[in-house]
């Protein structure tokens, strides 16, 4: 399973723990280091995927001058969009509740950029999911936000949490990019390295 991959040093550059959880449960040994203060602005005309192909790639330069021969490095960006609106990360309760309001009762997606990269390649790619929530009833929102504290996650929830399994009535594409890391398309791309 991925020998070619034992030449390389694999370095998970992000935080998210369920990043780092996914990457560990496709059985892969890998370090994780991250950078202070990347730039994750984009330009204004930039859409949908564009961004996290933008944002992925710009991580991924941030690591360049710093690779050693034996890396490979692995970046990632995802945010959810709900028609052109992008929904980041709330900083607040008040956020949090607002961003779960506008995504109860609609569909909205979920785009994960990723870039792989060593001293001689990069490649990346982009994948969306399709994801529908019931109409959420106000109490469910606020039990949520306060329980499960999600100021770290783009739209503001984790479906692998209780509001996932409770408000996802419909689901088209990677379940595993909406956690963060669409692994089946990563792995995919690791083959080829």
């Amino acid at each position: 399973m991925l020998q070619n991959l034992d030449k390389y040093e694999i370095i998970l550059a992000s935080n998210s723990p369920r990043r780092k959880e996914l990457l560990q449960r496709l059985g892969i040994q890998f370090k994780v280091r991250t950078l202070l203060g990347i730039d994750e602005s984009y330009p204004e005309n930039l859409k949908g995927d564009e961004i996290v192909k933008y944002i992925s790639k710009k991580k991924a330069e941030a690591y360049r001058s710093t690779m050693l021969d034996n890396e490979l490095i692995i970046t990632a960006d995802t945010i959810v969009m709900l028609g052109d609106e992008v929904l980041g990360k709330p900083h607040s309760e008040e956020e949090a509740i607002d961003v779960l309001r506008k995504l109860s009762g609609h569909t909205h997606q979920v785009m994960t950029g990723i870039m792989v990269q060593t001293v001689n390649r990069m490649e990346g790619m982009a994948v969306t999911t399709d994801v529908t929530f019931m109409n959420l009833l106000e109490e469910d929102i606020e039990y949520y936000v306060k329980s499960f504290l999600p100021y770290d996650k783009a739209g503001g929830y984790g479906i692998q949490e209780w509001i996932g399994m409770i408000a996802v009535e419909n689901i088209r594409g990677s379940y595993w990019n909406v956690m963060g890391l669409p692994v089946h398309q990563l792995y995919k791309m690791l083959l080829t390295f």
